[in-house]
């Protein structure tokens, strides 16, 4: 069997993106080969849809092939290796343990590699986009600046002319009065002069002409500047989703008066207390439910609808939090939520804070960053920003948070609904971050 493989050489049934034997290998037009998900996640970041080996670039992102014959000839590598490594460790004095150690080893170099390679990759882009965005900012305050400066200069030369004109006429009338009036009283000064005499008592160059100049300036960079951060979040957005992952929700933590639905995706209030078992994880105080898995490292997203709904809580909890008692709902009682209550948005931050929306969400994304200490809200239809917490500091597990609300405030019995993402164009979750 060692033959045999002697006959193939390793080198040509290894990816060159991941640097291991292909598993799924599809073919692109320009005709190399890739590991399935490994060309999926080069182009997904890479601003050029381009080969990894040839650079060769392509004006839309091919749909890859799978090439059946590759896959069939690894497969059958794949398992002559494995047959090597069971007649290696059937040997006297066999050393397949310590191979397989050293394998193992190498794997995760080449996945350490890879890994510091996406990560300059994001870098890159991401400081070409800041670079494009501040400089877009810079020329707006620039162009800014200009308008005010000639707005200032125009009015103050319009108070200039204005000026000249007044003391033009000024000495007019002064040159007048002394040439007819000396020695009228002003009586006969009045019936002599040729024009009624102007009352120059409440005549005035104004010095307010500039004010609100700087404010209005402002006010259309601040607009500026929100559209701007619009256009970058958009992408920001869509590298957020890349790390999207399958949450089902944790019946035994749902309060009893909430309805869990049998794929665990969708949770209702139901007004009416169920007969259910008092488990310790179970909430009691409050209308609440938590995922199923929780997360102690790397970075995970999910996305919930809050379409037809007055009054919900998304976000996300630590495993600590009380769940038979009242506490703190906030970041100090560990939980990190956004908050609707009939259309105004709170982020529960200590104190809490309210949010200016333009649009009402329907779906609502959430993003957490374990080792950053982040927490970020956002309205994915509408791809805008809406709160991030930041400097937070994590020590144990965190668990995404649903509170669909009674009906106090009137009719909300719609459902929570963990959406599904489009998995196809995301990187993955770090492995071992469950």
């Amino acid at each position: 069997m060692s033959t045999s493989s002697n006959v193939l050489s390793e080198e040509q049934f290894l990816c060159s993106v991941c640097l291991d034997v292909f598993t799924e290998p599809v073919s692109i037009p320009c005709g190399h080969n890739f590991c399935k998900v490994c060309i999926r996640e080069y182009w997904n970041s890479t601003v050029l849809c381009q080969c990894p080996l040839c650079k060769d670039t392509f004006n839309r992102r091919p749909e890859p092939k799978t090439n059946t014959t590759l896959r069939d000839v690894a497969d059958h590598f794949k398992r002559m290796k494995v047959t090597d490594g069971e007649e290696s460790s059937s040997k006297p004095g066999g050393v397949a343990p310590v191979q397989q150690m050293i394998q193992e080893r190498l794997q995760k170099v080449k996945e350490i590699k890879y890994s510091v390679e996406l990560s300059q990759r994001d870098a890159e882009r991401e400081i070409a986009g800041s670079v494009e965005v501040f400089t877009a900012l810079v020329r707006s305050i620039e162009r800014s600046q200009g308008e005010v400066i000639k707005e200032v200069e125009e009015k103050q030369k319009a108070a200039e002319r204005q000026a000249e004109r007044l003391i033009e006429e000024l000495e007019q009338e002064i040159t007048e009065l002394q040439r007819r009036g000396t020695g009228l009283d002003h009586v006969h000064l009045i019936k002599r002069f040729p024009s009624p005499i102007k009352d120059w008592s409440e005549i005035s160059v104004h010095r307010d002409l500039h004010v609100g100049t700087v404010r209005r300036a402002l006010s259309r960079l601040e607009e500026t500047l929100q559209k701007e951060m619009e256009k970058s979040w958009d992408p920001e957005l869509r590298r957020l989703q890349q790390w999207s992952v399958d949450v089902t929700l944790d019946p035994d933590t749902a309060h009893c008066k909430l309805i869990v639905s049998e794929d665990r995706k969708q949770v209702s209030y139901g007004d009416i207390r169920q007969i259910l078992p008092d488990l310790p994880e179970r909430f009691e105080c409050y209308l609440s439910v938590l995922g199923k898995e929780g997360f102690s490292s790397g970075r995970f997203h999910f996305e919930v609808q809050v379409r037809g709904k007055i009054e919900w809580q998304v976000g996300v909890a630590r495993e600590s939090i009380i769940r038979k008692g009242q506490t703190a709902v906030s970041p100090e009682g560990g939980l990190w939520a956004l908050y609707m209550n009939r259309n105004k948005y709170v982020a529960k931050d200590t104190p809490p804070i309210p949010l200016f929306l333009s649009q009402k969400p329907q779906k609502v994304g959430v993003f957490v960053d374990y080792e950053e200490g982040q927490i970020s809200f956002y309205d994915v239809e509408n791809r805008s920003h809406i709160y991030s917490f930041i400097g937070c500091i994590f020590t144990e597990k965190l668990y995404p948070y649903l509170n669909p609300c009674d009906n106090e405030e009137g009719p909300n019995t719609a459902p929570l609904v963990i959406s599904p993402v489009n998995h196809t164009d995301r990187i993955g979750v770090q492995k071992g971050n469950r």
